[in-house]
């Protein structure tokens, strides 16, 4: 399908104001905004800071990339699709169904590209927000809802000598395609997602390929069967068919939450997991060496069946010695080892913090509070949506809504229909602005901490889902479900229904209760 041109503000055009600001034209920007137009509202915008949408499907185009949760399952629950290539989907075959949803729901018109959040301040006078772009792009919105998402800063390690490095240095995130592997001495640093799928990739093509591994990952095999023809005819012929499949994928993904909670169990998976390593790594000590020491599920399980395998060629050394430093040609290891390299490739993540990825763009609420100083400890929000003292500030995958076991797109959804519903309430209570209350969002975060102190996240390892001080403020530490369930309906006695200030102290006041009753 061909992109159409992107739609930008003409020239000389007054400061606009819209119902609803969406910041990122990924997955969840773009479901946001159709279930805006399914409730008839389009007084909206979308600020995407490239040039297409897609957001992680559009930068990630490494070799091997794809999905690590099942094709039927990482699509929209309204939007199906029937002739899904295979369990897994490759990278451009997700940002095609993107594609074609902003093509069918015809949201191209609703995005401006290239237009970066610079800053968002809340005016209590007016009860909007004042939103900025990086290029000047002014606006005025009653609701932000932030899609940024957490994967969309690569994570670029702080290496001594990295920038004196005469070779070719690219980010799985930012993938040179014209850059020719054949025959080049390549170091791959890290272990993450990505690299467990672009190494066996391209260690067929390179001339030698060095592995460097700080923690070995759990990996376990990958279903990679393709849907045939006549499951493909049938998913389109009789849509029930598909939506069970779907259910069914649901389930078992959900049921993957339990050995989480259950150290001992997870222990048990990790043994099986074990032996599956020692079958397919040959040399016992590097089957050793990939083996991780810690439970599993600690840190984020992966899923291949070609990375184990690749150490069994003679050009691929795993390298788990630190990194003492990068000269022009070379990279030199804490035993003193330097190993030629013409091209180093960063497998090392994303920021995930948002306090780390959002630390470039403002944002204040009431009084002219600073999102950041709010943060300085913790990232934190009622139901990981709303953050006390940003009145009509919503986030999307925000703190403590992240997954291990099941689809994203789940959580979006659920998410999506609660700010829709926040909406709905404040318009029926004739309220400007509604802001969760502080006591709401501590209980909330209390509750969350308290059941991720039993569960393999909290064994004693390190990872990107928590914070330099151990606090995990990523995952749901719960069935997905369940956050369907408190995502179902707002409730109103958690937050504040407030009128725009408009001069007056006596508007800021709360609405009276005999008001809101009374709508």
């Amino acid at each position: 399908m061909t992109s159409q041109p992107p739609i930008e503000p003409a020239a000389g055009s007054q400061v606009k104001r819209v119902d609803v600001a969406i910041v990122g034209a990924g997955f969840g920007g773009l479901c946001m905004a159709i279930k805006l137009l399914e409730q008839g509202n389009r007084n909206f915008v979308i600020l995407e800071k490239a040039g297409e949408v897609g957001g992680t499907w559009r930068d990630n185009t490494y070799p091997g990339c794809a999905c690590d949760v099942q094709s039927h399952m990482y699509s929209y629950s309204f939007e199906g699709k029937s002739d899904w290539s295979q369990r897994y989907a490759p990278w451009h075959e997700i940002q095609s169904y993107i594609l074609d949803c902003v093509e069918k729901y015809q949201l191209r018109q609703y995005v401006s590209f290239n237009q970066e959040v610079h800053e968002a301040h809340f005016n209590e006078n007016s009860g909007e927000w004042d939103v900025t772009t990086k290029s000047g792009t002014k606006m005025f919105a009653k609701h932000v809802v932030v899609a940024s998402g957490p994967l969309h800063v690569p994570q670029v390690p702080d290496i001594k000598g990295l920038d004196s490095f005469k070779g070719k240095i690219m980010h799985s995130a930012q993938w040179d395609h014209d850059y020719d592997l054949k025959s080049k001495k390549v170091v791959s640093i890290g272990t993450g997602g990505s690299a467990i799928q672009y190494v066996p990739e391209i260690a067929p093509e390179v001339d030698q390929l060095y592995v460097f591994q700080r923690t070995p990952a759990w990996v376990i095999p990958r279903d990679e069967r393709k849907y045939t023809g006549i499951e493909k005819l049938a998913f389109k012929q009789f849509p029930a068919l598909r939506k069970l499949h779907r259910a069914r994928l649901y389930w078992s993904n959900e049921a993957r939450v339990w050995p989480m909670f259950n150290t001992r169990l997870a222990d048990l998976t990790g043994k099986v997991v074990s032996q599956f390593i020692k079958y397919q790594v040959k040399d016992k000590e590097l089957a050793k060496k990939l083996t991780p020491d810690y439970t599993l599920g600690c840190k984020r399980v992966l899923i291949s069946n070609k990375y184990y395998p690749t150490f069994n060629r003679d050009n691929v050394e795993l390298v788990t010695d630190g990194i003492k430093e990068v000269k022009e040609n070379s990279v030199v290891t804490a035993d003193g080892v330097e190993r030629e390299a013409d091209c180093i490739i960063l497998g090392t993540g994303f920021i995930v913090d948002p306090r780390v990825y959002m630390r470039d763009m403002p944002v204040t609420g009431i009084n002219g509070v600073d999102l950041r100083d709010t943060w300085k400890d913790a990232a934190e929000a009622y139901l990981g949506v709303n953050v006390s003292g940003f009145p009509n500030l919503h986030l999307l995958v925000g703190p403590n809504t992240g997954l291990g076991h099941n689809s994203i797109i789940f959580m979006i959804e659920s998410q999506v229909h609660y700010i829709l519903d926040c909406m709905s309430q404040m318009k029926a209570k004739k309220a400007d602005y509604a802001d969760v209350k502080q006591s709401a969002q501590d209980a909330f975060c209390d509750e969350i901490q308290e059941e991720l102190k039993g569960s393999v996240w909290a064994s004693g390892c390190t990872s990107w889902y928590q914070q330099a001080d151990g606090k995990n403020t990523a995952l749901w530490p719960f069935s997905t479900w369940r956050y369907w369930l408190r995502t179902r309906k707002l409730k109103a006695g958690d937050y504040q229904f407030m009128r725009a200030k408009q001069g007056t102290a006596e508007n800021k006041r709360p609405l009276k209760e005999a008001v809101l009753k009374a709508v």
